[in-house]
């Protein structure tokens, strides 16, 4: 079952928000960014749905445009909280 999360970004980049999907497996499903360059966006989106997000996160973490972040620095943040989540939620279970 793929739920969908949203993650509001930080650090002044051009993207305010990304709304994304992850299976059970840890695949991204889905990606879409709010505001910012709608080209570049729909070209990481693209490249990621499919991925692991662990692969994801190695691949965009750092990544700098304006100040230190970007908005695939920013994704990786968002995949790195919900892998976060997941883990508290796990714990919280036991």
């Amino acid at each position: 079952m793929t739920q969908i999360e949203s993650y509001r970004t930080s650090g002044g980049t051009c993207c305010k928000q990304i709304i994304y999907s992850v299976s059970e497996k840890e695949i991204l499903t889905d990606c879409r960014f709010v505001h910012g360059c709608s080209g570049n966006q729909q070209g990481i989106a693209r490249l990621c749905i499919g991925r692991k997000i662990d692969d994801i996160i190695q691949m965009l973490k750092g990544i700098p445009c304006k100040g230190n972040t970007s908005c695939p620095d920013q994704l990786s943040k968002a995949l790195e909280d919900y892998k976060r989540k997941k883990e508290e939620a796990a714990e919280k279970a036991v």
